[in-house]
Order: structure tokens, then sequence, then C-alpha cells
């Protein structure tokens, strides 16, 4: 029985009745879950770590399985418990931020309309159609405006106002529509979230994820009008990363705390768009695929930088990769789905 099923059937009279039951429905998940994972061999662990060994770009690599940590391993660049440019595996990041937002109050809902929240940083002469891009529609990279990303980064990032130039782009398909990659779409969340709330994105980032994941989140690049970057150069180390994988594993709850709404990791995870390069589905922040048989979510980064959750195994997996130029491109984000695939294949 679900949780939201527990609350439905039992009356608001019986407070503490349904706090222990809502309790041990959660325990016997867990258990279920842990129950129904196959713990990873030495030979497995063996096997990975000698495959990652021969990836040259690799810095960390961090693997957690029901939360305990079995393998941590640094080749090059900053330890495992140390920040690192995460690149835009922060769009992951960021959706954890706007779900605790949303169970905060902070935001309504994925349904809210962005303008509503960005209020004065809207410009006046917008297209009538940016009122139909809601908090869901940004997250999931379909708000149907030209993207950022790619070719037009360059001279997006060296505009005077990153939220404006955002909004100000034209339509290539409805609101939505298609999924258009484009850290434009990204930042627009950190600005929304730092006009909601009233505080930067860095702080709020502080105290929603920080505390309850006890993780460390230093401060990044912002823009022009001092708006964290939201999407992109969030600096975190592959053990947070871990915790963030972990947060969407345990289905937003965290030693008991909830961090995230209730079904928030199920419409994450649900696939809303289709990558163009990849043919992997889009949820929130979330990319969706197959790996050794298994489902798999992820989130990735330039350069190869990557966070894995495989709720069936009970895995979670870090990976923090050489993130100056040149990237190495789709072969590599392919090589690193066969590194994870180490830890799924038969024994």
């Amino acid at each position: 029985m679900t949780a939201a099923t527990l609350r439905r059937r039992l009356p608001k009279r019986y407070p503490i009745l349904l706090t222990i039951m809502l309790a041990l429905a959660a325990t016997c998940h867990s258990l279920a879950s842990e129950a129904g994972s196959q713990r990873l061999s030495e030979s497995a662990l063996q096997h990975l770590e000698s495959e990652a060994g021969d990836i040259s770009r690799l810095h960390t690599l961090v693997v957690a399985q029901n939360g305990e940590i079995v393998l941590e391993r640094t080749y090059a660049g900053p330890g495992s418990d140390q920040p690192a440019n995460i690149k835009s595996l922060s769009k992951t990041v960021l959706a954890a931020l706007v779900g605790a937002a949303i169970e905060q109050g902070v935001i309504e809902g994925v349904d809210q309309p962005v303008v509503d929240l960005l209020g004065p940083l809207v410009p006046n002469d917008i297209d009538p159609r940016v009122g139909d891009i809601t908090v869901g529609h940004l997250l999931s990279l379909q708000a149907g405006l030209e993207r950022t990303s790619g070719a037009n980064y360059g001279a997006w990032v060296a505009s005077d106002n990153w939220v404006a130039n955002a909004l100000m782009r034209p339509f290539v398909d409805h609101p939505g529509g298609r999924m258009l990659y484009s850290t434009g779409s990204s930042h627009l969340l950190s600005a929304a979230l730092t006009q909601a709330s009233g505080d930067s994105t860095l702080s709020l980032a502080r105290q929603l994820l920080g505390d309850p994941l006890n993780i460390a989140i230093p401060a990044w690049l912002r823009d022009p009008q001092g708006i964290f970057f939201g999407g992109n150069d969030m600096q975190l180390s592959p053990l947070a990363l871990i915790q963030v994988g972990e947060l969407y594993r345990l289905d937003g709850v965290i030693d008991g705390t909830r961090v995230l709404p209730e079904g928030w990791v199920e419409a994450s995870w649900t696939p809303r768009g289709t990558s163009a390069w990849t043919s992997d589905g889009y949820g929130y922040g979330w990319f969706v695929t197959r790996l050794g048989g298994e489902q798999a979510y992820y989130g990735r980064g330039y350069g190869g930088q990557a966070l894995y959750v495989i709720p069936e195994r009970a895995l979670t997996v870090a990976i923090t990769s050489d993130p100056m130029p040149p990237s190495p491109g789709g072969q590599f984000q392919q090589r690193l789905h066969a590194l994870v695939e180490t830890l799924l294949a038969p024994e």
C-alpha cells in the first residue's frame, strides 16, 4: 500500500496512527528494495575498476549500493570529497532544487507559468506565447524557444542579460513540444527560484538540499544580474552527487525527512521528450534509458560528468572527468554507459 493510499484511507483524526503506518510503509519499501537487489561481488567491482583505469579522461568513480559506498577511486583531478565542475549535470541538481522548492511552497507546482514567478525580469515586448511556458516545460526542456546551447551558447553568455535574451528568442516549437536542449531554459528556473524566494539560488540550494543531504554546495558562476547560473558550472563533489542520486533512489526521503514532493521522482523519471542525439527519453532533469537489461536514469555534463541511478539494483554511481575542451563527445558517454553496465552483467 502506498503512502498516498494510506493518507486517503485514514481519517485526519488518527494522525499518530497515520504517522506510524507511513513510517512502516517506508521501512518495508526500503527493505524490499534492498532484498531485491543482488549485492555486487568483489569480481564485479574489480572488473569495473580495471575498465575505469583504461579511461584517460576519468577523474573519479564512486559506487554506492543500498546507500553504502562500495567503490571510491580517484584517478586524476580533485578527490571524491572535493568540489568539481559538474557542467550540465547541474541541470539534474537544479531539478532536485525545484522539487524541494515545491515541497516547501516556494513554487506552487510544475504547472505554474514561469512569467508569474519571474515578474519584473520579463521584458515588456515579449511574445505572448511565453506566458504559456510552465515550470514543467523548463524542467523537461520543452519551452519551445530557440536553443541557447550549441552554436548559440557563446552569444547568449556574452549578452548583458541572460534571462531577457533567453525569453526573447523566437519560438521554434510550441511550449510542451519537442525536447530542445537549452541551458537558457534551466537558467530561467534559477531566476524563477530567486524571484519567488527572495533569496539566491545558492542560498536556497544550501537550505533545501545541502542541509538535509549533509553536503557542501560552494558558490558558482553568476550572470550579469547576479543570478546563479542555472544548469551549468555548479561545483559538487562526487560524494555529494551520490547523495543527490540517493535522494531520488529513496523516493525523495532522506533519514525520514521528505525533501522532494511525493510522486516527484516518478514524475521526474517519466519521459516527456526525446534527446535528438541519443534517442533516450528525458523527464525532469534526468535521461531515461536501459543499461544491462535494467531501467536506468542518468544526468550528464560536458566532458564526462555523470550520475546514474539503477533502482532495481539499488545502485547509485557518480563519475567526474576532465571538463576541459575539446569534448570527447557522445561516444564518451556511451563508454561511461558501458562502464556502468559492467556492474550489471551476470556473474
